[in-house]
């Protein structure tokens, strides 16, 4: 049964943020707020939850999993960056973006992309998911709240805990999040290309 927190989406507790990431640590999986829908997560080195949301989603190995990342520092461990791919995207951050970069050795081989070996990254501009990576140190292993069958993710966290509520160990209530997605960006030898337009607005790349 998901434990359920109601966490201010503006000003949110320290305490239960701080209850959060010790249902993360504990290899808890968790439904919680971004800039541009519900998502849920769980601890970048922990299997057993990734099967666990990948069984959720019903996702194979050619879907581009996300690393939410509290600054660039962090998303210099994690992917490799030219320096024209540094400023693209420290200009857009925090925002809702989805940077597709290649992957470093500090990626687990299991979330990254077969082949290719890249990872999404996304420094969401939501104080809730901000407070949660800057509390846990580490990225966010996460992926848009869209279930088998649905077009969106789920905007209502009451409905996430209706039917996820066994399969969840946390639902963040954060209010409604009406589902925007992210712009999608990749980065070849050719310089960066949009190839999803969603929420967030990149006009040097249009």
């Amino acid at each position: 049964m998901a434990q359920y927190f109601e966490i201010h989406p503006e000003n949110p507790q320290l305490r239960l943020i701080h209850r959060a990431v010790e249902i993360i640590n504990k290899g808890g999986v968790v439904a919680y707020p971004t800039d541009s829908s519900y998502a849920i997560a769980c601890h970048i080195g922990d299997k057993q939850a990734l099967d666990k949301i990948r069984r959720i989603r019903q996702l194979d190995d050619k879907h581009n999993f996300t690393l939410v990342c509290k600054d660039l520092t962090q998303v210099s461990i994690f992917t490799k960056m030219s320096n024209d791919a540094f400023r693209l995207v420290k200009s857009l951050t925090p925002g809702p973006f989805t940077f597709i970069l290649n992957a470093t050795r500090e990626v687990p081989r299991r979330l990254q992309r077969a082949k290719r070996k890249t990872i999404g990254i996304r420094i969401p501009d939501h104080p809730v998911a901000q407070m949660l990576v800057q509390e846990l140190a580490e990225p966010l292993f996460s992926t848009t709240l869209i279930l088998p069958g649905d077009e969106d993710s789920i905007t209502d966290p009451y409905e996430i805990r209706k039917r996820l509520e066994h399969e969840l160990d946390l639902v963040i209530d954060a209010g409604i999040i009406e589902y925007q997605p992210t712009t999608i960006i990749t980065f070849d030898e050719h310089g960066a290309e949009i190839v999803r337009q969603g929420k967030g607005v990149a006009s040097m790349l249009e």
